[in-house]
């Protein structure tokens, strides 16, 4: 056959060839690396030739290893338990689109060998797992990268769900951007709002029309509570919800068999002590949003009684009437 390819092509496309067809199970002999070559690129060469261009590889630091039954890419970027990790990653995360998640899990499959793909079963179910609609996300995440790196204000419209199932614009909002968060699975924009002057936490699937402004950026540290930057911990532990509301210290007592989720919700620096008189409760005290707190004590509400604030108590009460009603 005749070569479309130039014969000094043979030392990358034996490389690639490595890459897409071999591993420690499915090593390849001379032959059958030379078929490969004739038929994927037209790369015509001796067997001699080949041997070469694996020394020339391995070389130049390539993990090429050999078994009696031919040669193979000992090791790449990522091991194939890394790369499920990551495709899980993807098709869990509901701030990605379909679309957008299908397109991700190919590329990661490459990042292996064909053998991985056969593996991989998740991208042909990636339409059946719930996922945003919002096809501006990825843009609108280089647009806020600009922003932060410009100190520049950002324009956009935040839009809610309607019975229609559809987004419709709720609001229309000019802030200043200081970071994105990931949190219960969802993509948030941290940022100071110019009109409400005071910080909110925005679901970036839910936004559209974004634009850059003209205008410079709020600096951080002149937000009332973040003059210190931002306390990442604070925000992972003492907002189950994204509310915008002050953290305050906060008591409940709860059952121990939920100490579980109020680790999981509330992390480990917290104060969890068991109540006397033989009863089987804890006393919990947590710095918290107290109106994340109002939602996430609703939650576990045969679980979770709160103490402190009253406000706070006062608040679940009324809701609990206003549930009998």
């Amino acid at each position: 056959m005749e070569s479309f390819e130039p014969k000094k092509m043979a030392l990358i496309r034996i490389w690639q060839i490595l890459k897409q067809y071999s591993d420690y199970n499915h090593p390849l002999t001379q032959e059958e690396i030379s078929k490969h070559l004739e038929s994927d690129f037209g790369i015509v060469i001796e067997r001699k030739a080949i041997s070469r261009n694996i020394s020339l590889l391995r070389e130049a630091g390539a993990d090429i290893d050999f078994r009696r039954a031919g040669s193979y890419l000992g090791s790449r970027d990522f091991e194939d338990a890394e790369l499920h990790m990551l495709i899980d990653g993807v098709l869990c995360s509901k701030y990605i689109t379909a679309k957008h998640s299908a397109d991700l899990i190919n590329r990661l499959c490459g990042l292996s060998n064909k053998y991985f793909r056969a593996h991989v079963k998740n991208i042909y179910s990636v339409n059946d797992w719930s996922k945003t609609d919002n096809q501006a996300l990825f843009y609108n995440i280089e647009l806020i990268d600009e922003a932060i790196e410009k100190n520049l204000q950002v324009c956009y419209d935040y839009n809610k769900y309607g019975i229609d199932k559809k987004l419709h614009k709720s609001s229309y909002h000019h802030v200043s951007p200081y970071q994105l968060l990931l949190h219960n699975q969802r993509y948030y924009l941290m940022a100071y709002s110019e009109f409400w002057h005071h910080m909110v936490f925005h679901r970036l699937d839910r936004i559209t029309n974004m634009r850059l402004s003209d205008k410079c950026a709020t600096p951080l540290r002149s937000v009332c509570g973040y003059e210190q930057g931002i306390d990442y911990r604070e925000l992972a532990s003492a907002m189950p919800y994204m509310f915008t509301d002050k953290p305050q210290r906060i008591v409940f007592a709860a059952d121990p068999v939920i100490t579980d989720q109020i680790i999981d919700w509330f992390g480990k620096d917290i104060q969890i002590s068991q109540q006397g008189d033989g009863e089987n409760r804890l006393t919990v005290t947590v710095k918290s949003s107290p109106n994340a707190m109002e939602h996430w004590a609703m939650q576990y509400i045969n679980f979770v009684e709160i103490i402190l604030p009253a406000a706070l108590r006062e608040a679940i009460k009324k809701n609990l009437k206003n549930a009998i009603k």
